[in-house]
């Protein structure tokens, strides 16, 4: 399988997250504020190595907690 992220909502906080493009694995990779967003969604993509390729979606929800109130 291939995994890749296709969109992401809000539209800037695709530079936020990386994947694994092997194992899946969504990595944050910048530092997020609760009080800017404190939910982000991510349609993901996995796709398989035959012919055709097959390939599958899946939504991730994320939300940011203020641990600070």
């Amino acid at each position: 399988f291939s995994f890749s992220i296709v969109s992401s909502d809000p539209a800037g906080s695709r530079d936020l997250f990386t994947i694994d493009p092997k194992s899946g694995e969504i990595r944050l990779i910048a530092s997020m504020d609760f009080e800017d967003v404190h939910l982000y969604e991510m349609q993901i993509e996995a796709r398989d190595k035959g012919t055709p390729p097959l390939s599958g979606h899946c939504s991730v929800e994320l939300e940011v907690l203020d641990v600070n109130d």
